[in-house]
């Protein structure tokens, strides 16, 4: 069943940080101190982030589109974070 909650940007960095710990084995905790390392934004891999979209597509119900802007918010956490939201937020309006 689908929440109708709008998930925050923390809960959706979560996921995104779970999922990257899957991909490459790793604990949680490991993979978010390594893109803390990296700056606030926590920039990451685009080829990893690409590899869990589907994964976030399916965990949110929602399609992230194939475009630039898309492709900008791959080049950390913290901007795919946003991205996703925003595609929550745009399947929420009637």
């Amino acid at each position: 069943m689908l929440s109708t909650a709008t998930p925050d940007i923390d809960d959706i960095v979560s996921v995104v940080i779970e999922f990257l710990a899957e991909l490459q084995e790793k604990s949680a905790a490991e993979v978010r101190a390594e893109l803390e390392d990296g700056g606030e934004e926590l920039p990451v891999d685009s080829l990893l982030i690409v590899e869990i979209l589907t994964r976030i597509e399916e965990r949110f119900s929602i399609a992230i589109p194939a475009d630039r802007q898309s492709a900008q918010a791959t080049r950390s956490v913290q901007a795919f974070a946003r991205a996703v939201q925003e595609a929550v937020i745009e399947r929420q309006q009637p």
